[in-house]
C-alpha cells in the first residue's frame, strides 16, 4: 500500500479523538485552579490537596497495562468510549465529595477511564497514517492538551469563582458522555495497517517488557518525558495557587492568566514544534530529539523567571514564554514512541510510556511540591518545576548527540 495513503475513516478519527484528548486535559486541570476552594471546604492540608492528583495518576498508569491486553481481545473503540462516559461521570461525581476520602476515591477513578484512551487512542491514530506523516497528526492530536488544559484552567477559574468548586466538577463532567457516543461511529484502521508486521502477533507482557527495555531510543525518549511530565505535573497543580498566594490574584484571575498562557503558548509550542521538527530532518539526524531537547532547555530558563519576577505581568509573560517553548517537544516525542517500536508492541510501548511518566513523574511532583510547600515554602518548592525541565532536556539532547538517525519503517 502506498505511504502516500491514509486508512478510510482517518478524518472522523482524528477530529473524535482530538476533541476527546481537549476533554481529558479539561477534566484533569479543573481541580489545580479551584485547589484553595476544595481544600478550605473539605478542611485539607496542602499536601493532602494534591494527593488526589496523585491517587488518580497511579490508577491511570496501572490500568493502562491492563487495557493495553484488553486491546488484542476487544475492538479499541470500545474500550475507548467505555473510558471516556467513566472519567466523565467520575469527574462529576467529584461534586458530591464530603471529605478528603470520597474526593481521592472519585478523582482516582477518573484515571481508570482515562486509561483506556490515553493507552489506545495514539496506537490507533498512528494506524491510520504511514510512519512519516504520524508527527504532524499526532501534533494535532497533542495539540488538545494545551487547549484543554486551558479550557479547565480558565472555566475551573469562572465556575469555581462565581458558582463554586462543586460546579466546576459538575458541569465539566458532563459532556464526555456524547463523546463516548461518537468515537463508536470511528471505523477501526486495524493493527500495523501501514507497517510491515501488520499480520504478527502482538507479544505478551512477559515478551514485550524485554523488548522495550533493550530498545535505547525508546528508554531515552521515555526517559525525558518522564521529567517533563515531573515538571508539568508540579506546575500545572500548583503554579495557580502560587499566583493566587503570591501575585495577588484572584481565583478567576489566576485561571484566566493559566489558561491564556497553555493555550496560546502551547497551541502555537505544540504546532510550531511538530512544523520544526520535520523541517529539520534536513539538516541534522535525529531531529525530534534535537528540537524536543533544545526547547526543553530554553523553557527552563523563561520558567525561573517566572516565579522569581514580582510583577504579575512580567511573570504571566515569562509563563508564556515557558509554555511556548515547552511544548515544542509535544508531537515530535510521541512520534517517535510511536515509531521506534514495530506495530506489534506499539500499544504495549504507550502503556509502558504512561506507567513510566506517571509513576516517577506527576503522580509524585505535586505531593512533592506540596509537601516542600508545608515545611518550607511554596515559592522554594516550585523551583523544582525548572530544574526537571532542564535535566528532561539534557536527556534528549544527549540521545541526539549518540543515536543513528532514526529511520522511518
Amino acid at each position: 500500500m502506498s505511504t502516500h495513503q491514509t486508512a478510510r475513516g482517518a478524518g472522523y478519527a482524528i477530529v473524535i479523538l482530538t476533541m476527546m484528548n481537549l476533554l481529558n486535559y479539561l477534566d484533569r486541570y479543573v481541580p489545580s485552579v479551584v485547589k484553595d476552594l476544595f481544600k478550605h471546604d473539605l478542611h485539607l492540608t496542602d499536601a493532602q490537596t494534591s494527593l488526589p492528583v496523585t491517587g488518580f495518576v497511579l490508577v491511570y498508569m496501572i490500568a493502562s497495562l491492563y487495557f493495553s491486553s484488553l486491546a488484542d481481545r476487544f475492538p479499541r473503540k470500545i474500550l475507548i468510549a467505555s473510558g471516556v462516559a467513566l472519567w466523565s461521570l467520575a469527574t462529576a461525581l467529584a461534586s458530591l465529595a464530603t471529605g478528603f476520602w470520597s474526593f481521592l476515591i472519585a478523582r482516582a477513578l477518573v484515571g481508570v477511564g482515562e486509561a483506556a484512551y490515553a493507552t489506545l487512542a495514539p496506537a490507533m491514530l498512528s494506524d491510520f497514517y504511514p510512519p512519516e506523516k504520524r508527527n504532524r497528526i499526532l501534533t494535532i492530536f497533542f495539540v488538545a492538551i494545551p487547549v484543554g488544559a486551558a479550557m479547565g484552567f480558565i472555566l475551573g477559574g469562572l465556575l469555581g469563582q462565581h458558582f463554586g468548586w462543586r460546579a466546576a466538577f459538575l458541569i465539566c463532567g458532563i459532556p464526555g458522555i456524547v463523546l463516548a457516543l461518537l468515537v463508536l461511529k470511528v471505523r477501526e484502521p486495524g493493527r500495523g495497517h501501514f507497517d510491515n508486521d501488520a499480520d504478527a502477533t502482538p507479544p505478551n507482557w512477559r515478551h514485550a517488557l524485554p523488548l522495550l527495555l533493550h530498545n535505547r531510543e525508546y528508554v531515552l525518549v521515555v526517559a525525558g518525558y518522564t521529567l517533563v511530565t515531573f515538571a508539568a505535573g508540579a506546575f500545572a497543580d500548583w503554579f495557580p495557587a502560587f499566583l493566587q498566594r503570591y501575585r495577588g490574584l484572584s481565583i478567576e484571575a489566576s485561571g484566566h492568566y493559566m489558561g491564556i498562557s497553555a493555550v496560546a503558548g502551547g497551541l502555537f509550542g505544540t504546532l510550531t514544534g511538530g512544523w520544526l521538527a520535520d523541517r529539520l530532518r534536513k539538516w541534522t539526524r535525529q531531529s525530534y530529539m534535537a528540537l524536543s531537547g533544545w526547547a526543553t532547555v530554553i523553557a527552563s530558563i523563561f520558567g525561573v523567571f517566572a516565579l522569581i519576577l514580582k510583577d504579575p505581568t512580567q511573570a504571566i509573560a515569562m509563563l508564556f514564554l515557558a509554555q511556548f517553548f515547552l511544548w515544542f517537544y509535544n508531537g515530535p516525542v510521541n512520534a517517535l514512541l510511536a515509531n521506534c517500536v514495530p506495530s506489534t508492541l506499539r500499544v504495549r510501548s504507550f502503556a509502558l510510556t504512561i506507567l513510566m511518566i506517571h509513576l516517577f513523574g506527576d503522580a509524585i511532583s505535586p505531593s512533592i511540591v506540596g509537601l516542600l510547600s508545608d515545611h518550607i515554602s511554596l515559592p522554594v518548592a516550585m523551583l523544582l518545576v525548572p530544574a526537571a525541565m532542564a535535566a528532561s532536556g539534557i536527556v534528549w539532547l544527549y540521545a541526539w548527540r549518540t543515536l543513528p538517525e532514526h529511520t522511518f519503517t
